[in-house]
């Protein structure tokens, strides 16, 4: 609408009609009015953080400041959304297996407090020695019949308490720590970093935010605590006249390719253009990483399948052969 010739007051105008959220409809007319009070759209944005990213306030104040708005606008688009697939692709790999576990786990607890009791029973009329399989399903399935609705209450406790300590600095570094020590995992989480990291070092650096301000974002809008720490680090270096190349290459956690795409960017002055193909080159990474990992996930869950039904047929099945055989 910009590039159209509309104002800005006009084109928010319009958007607040497109709109079917009432909450929101709220904001972008407060937005328009802030605007016509005669302040900039950047500071209006800023009063709604919560909605509005550091990201997205610091090129809209940098597209402001060069008279680029609208270019600026279109940059941050494309970048939300290549953000939003790249999730996207992420939640998709995993997704399936999680429903998959959840599922098993809810059936295997449904048969051991409520059907497996019933065959047990069967077994205690007859004097016949239960294999360990069996013994240890009967006291599996005592525990989960008496106390049942403790072991439910349990898991939603337990899950409450890990969500609640995972949002902690403490156990975020515990987790994030944790993921970039598993085997294809890592691989995964490290990739999927650098991927935002870099395209929003270059989406900042090309709309002439300067370097310590987009490091100043970055490290706000990374999610592993790790790389996080790392940037803050680069950051305090920078400020004091090191080469972010050099820096890179120091903290020892990011790739070859990175440090030294990193370096000649800087030496020929298109570090942005580097950036951004290298964020390219990341997601191309991450594209194989994620087919990696969902292609070793859906065997284990499989074999994983295989040994809990196993268990439970021996555990069912090995007593009724014993039983069959002493009438014999």
């Amino acid at each position: 609408m910009l590039n159209a010739g509309l104002t800005l007051t006009d084109s928010l105008e319009i958007i607040k009609k497109q709109i079917k959220k009432a909450s929101f409809q709220k904001i972008i007319l407060e937005i328009s009015n802030d605007i016509k009070g005669g302040n900039s759209f950047s500071s209006a944005l800023k009063k709604y953080s919560q909605y509005f990213p550091n990201l997205y306030i610091a090129l809209v104040k940098s597209g402001e400041a060069s008279g680029k708005l609208a270019e600026i606008l279109l940059k941050l688009s494309e970048n939300l959304e290549k953000e939003r697939e790249f999730k996207g692709k992420l939640k998709g790999a995993l997704i399936y297996p999680v429903i998959i576990i959840l599922a098993m786990i809810g059936v295997m607890f449904v048969m051991i407090t409520f059907v497996i009791p019933r065959l047990l029973n069967l077994y205690k009329e007859f004097n016949i020695q239960l294999p360990l399989t069996t013994q240890i399903l009967i006291f599996i399935s005592s525990l989960s019949t008496r106390f049942w609705p403790v072991v439910v209450g349990s898991v939603f406790f337990g899950a409450f308490f890990l969500k609640n300590y995972l949002k902690t600095k403490s156990g975020k570094y515990y987790l994030d720590n944790l993921l970039l020590k598993i085997p294809v995992i890592s691989n995964v989480i490290k990739i999927s970093s650098l991927v935002n990291s870099t395209r929003t070092l270059s989406v900042l650096i090309g709309s002439g935010v300067s370097i310590l301000d987009a490091l100043t974002i970055v490290v706000e809008t990374t999610d592993n605590v790790i790389f996080q720490n790392a940037f803050a680090r680069i950051y305090k270096k920078v400020e004091k006249g090191q080469s972010l190349g050099i820096c890179l290459d120091e903290e020892g956690i990011f790739p070859p390719i990175l440090v030294q795409m990193t370096h000649v960017g800087e030496q020929t002055g298109h570090l942005d253009e580097t950036l951004m193909r290298l964020s390219k080159y990341f997601e191309m990474e991450s594209e194989l990483a994620i087919k990696a990992l969902t292609s070793l996930i859906e065997p284990a869950i499989l074999v994983f399948l295989g040994l809990g039904v196993g268990f439970l047929v021996m555990s069912v099945i090995t007593p009724i052969y014993n039983l069959t055989s002493s009438f014999k």
